[in-house]
């Protein structure tokens, strides 16, 4: 699964478009790059660009457009209402799939000291990626904003973290950052009361409320020693709220921010704001998704609410998707299309169709075309996807079944472990035949001189590993599977017993099927400790998963012969 993170470059223009749309064009000529939002504001003079991709491609995008935006903004010119130092003001970088935070701060390291070396202009980094605690706040950062850089730079104490500790006029100063993903999440009531919103909004958001004494609306303030407003906390960490009245749709809403969805989810704060309106007799009607949003964050929020209803998690992204919305009631004031707001199916939809995207005729009619692939190892990947979703079937059956109440959560465990190995399986029935195409492209390279040559044989040689290493985990994840099929077959709903053997017999041919591919693409390759290696792991998971398809035809057969 590829790791996918965030950008979100400010760029200190918001009137001119000619110059935002060179500073996008640049960024968008990176391939691999999806381009999410472009946002100038006028007032503030500032342009928040969004996109997303793989660490790689998302850094050499982040510096074209800071080496853009250091040819086209002059900061001697600039004025606008927003904190800004730079004409790259800051650049943060967001996990989103598949990568941590310690990961994205490293990326956020080589970003910082390659916008350092390649544009020649301070560069100071913040929040998680801060090198000195007292850098960790944006705030403290920027403090002195771009008219008090240049004497700031004399400070050793504000020495950049990477390029010169002078003073570009021009240019002014970047701060780059790794920080947690930001959602921005209105939630709808049946009032048009802001104040009554706003009433809500207090009681959820982290800040919280002024302290009074006596009433908590006209009550005297409750100052503390040192004359500040004392202020009673929310109940949502990580979250600011605000709340407002929407002319279009005719509704007040609690509007916002989730700054850390790792601390408070859309789903918890869905739920705490429900709870907070109802006590003030106030329903809440649905909610509403500004801009877009991680699909493991909609995940998590189908699986919250399925556990609510007592039923198993272990079903299909798509489906907990659905439930998500329905839940939260996301299309309450617009339809919500999972394919515009969710990143990895934006990302999804820059990749072209995908051979799991067939439908079971195009799948095997393109199968049994000349075309080379898909062949024996995408088959192999995918046979291993049907025979662990069989298993999955059965855990999910058996969770429903009528008189096991009490055990919905023992085979939700087992169907969501399924489905976790169903979605490899079937990534990897399209890796596969990447893998192939790779070998392919390895021969197309030149070999008109030595050094062409031996570059060639070694991009065969790295192919050719790459092409064993995806079979290879083909095997790996169908003997993983088959763990699950054997305790469905033991325990689970024994009306579905036969498809628990079905399963195992699918299974079983995954990893055969995958080893075939092991062994042949290991055939040509100089590597010979690598090759020996492969071969004996993959020779002794083979014999696994055949005792494991008898230990499990053996139950299936006994639970049919006796039924």
């Amino acid at each position: 699964m590829r790791k996918l993170i965030e950008c979100v470059p400010n760029f200190s223009e918001g009137r001119d478009l000619t110059i935002i749309k060179q500073i996008t064009d640049v960024i968008e000529s990176v391939e691999g790059i999806r381009l999410l939002d472009v946002d100038p504001g006028a007032a503030t003079n500032r342009t928040v660009v969004t996109f997303v991709g793989e660490p790689e491609p998302v850094i050499e995008a982040a510096l074209l457009g800071m080496k853009k935006a250091k040819e086209l903004i002059d900061m001697r010119k600039h004025h606008g209402e927003h904190p800004r130092f730079g004409a790259t003001d800051v650049c943060p970088l967001v996990p989103v799939a598949n990568i941590s935070m310690e990961e994205t701060v490293e990326w956020a390291l080589k970003l910082a000291k390659r916008a350092g070396e390649e544009l020649n202009y301070p560069i100071y980094c913040y929040e998680n990626a801060a090198q000195k605690p007292e850098r960790k706040n944006l705030a403290n950062v920027r403090s002195g904003e771009y008219e008090g850089l240049k004497k700031k730079l004399t400070d050793s104490n504000w020495k950049p973290d990477f390029g010169p500790a002078a003073f570009v006029a021009e240019t002014g100063a970047t701060a780059v950052s790794a920080r947690d993903f930001l959602v921005a999440f209105n939630v709808n009531l049946n009032t048009t009361s802001t104040r009554r919103a706003n009433a809500i909004a207090f009681d959820v958001r982290e800040r919280g409320r002024v302290k009074r004494e006596g009433n908590p609306i006209t009550g005297k303030i409750v100052l503390d020693e040192k004359g500040n407003k004392v202020m009673v906390p929310g109940t949502l960490k990580a979250v600011k709220a605000i709340g407002w009245f929407i002319e279009e749709y005719g509704v007040a809403q609690i509007s916002m921010n989730l700054t850390n969805i790792s601390i408070t989810s859309v789903h918890a704060a869905f739920d705490e704001v429900s709870k907070k309106a109802n006590e003030r007799g106030i329903r809440v009607t649905g909610s509403e998704l500004v801009g877009v949003i991680p699909l493991n964050a909609m995940l998590e929020a189908g699986k919250y609410f399925l556990r609510k209803q007592k039923r198993s998690v272990g079903v299909s992204n798509e489906e907990l998707v659905k439930i998500a919305v329905l839940s939260m009631g996301l299309d309450d004031l617009k339809p919500f299309n999972p394919k515009e707001k969710i990143i990895e199916y934006l990302m999804e939809e820059e990749d072209g169709k995908k051979l799991i995207d067939m439908n079971l005729r195009e799948f095997a009619n393109e199968t049994s075309s000349e075309s080379p692939a898909p062949g024996g190892g995408s088959i192999s990947a995918y046979v291993g996807a049907l025979g662990v979703s069989l298993g999955t079937m059965v855990a999910n059956l058996s969770s429903h079944k009528a008189g096991w109440d009490e055990r919905w959560e023992e085979f939700s465990t087992y169907a969501e472990a399924g489905q976790k190995y169903k979605d490899l399986l079937l990534h990897l029935v399209d890796e596969d035949t990447n893998a192939f195409n790779k070998i392919m492209d390895a021969f197309k390279l030149p070999r008109g001189n030595e050094e062409e040559k031996t570059a060639r044989k070694l991009a065969i040689e790295e192919a050719s590993k790459y092409a064993i290493e995806v079979p290879y985990r083909v095997i790996e994840t169908s003997l993983k599977a088959m763990e699950i099929i054997k305790a469905m077959a033991e325990i689970g709903n024994p009306n579905s017993v036969s498809d628990a053997g079905v399963g195992a017999l699918c299974a079983r041919t995954a990893v055969m099927g995958a080893y075939l591919n092991v062994k042949i693409n290991a055939s040509g390759l100089s590597d010979k400790v690598y090759v020996d290696h492969i071969l004996s792991k993959g020779k002794e998971l083979e014999e696994k998963a055949q005792n494991l398809e008898q230990e499990i035809l053996a139950i299936t057969n006994s639970k049919i012969n006796n039924s």
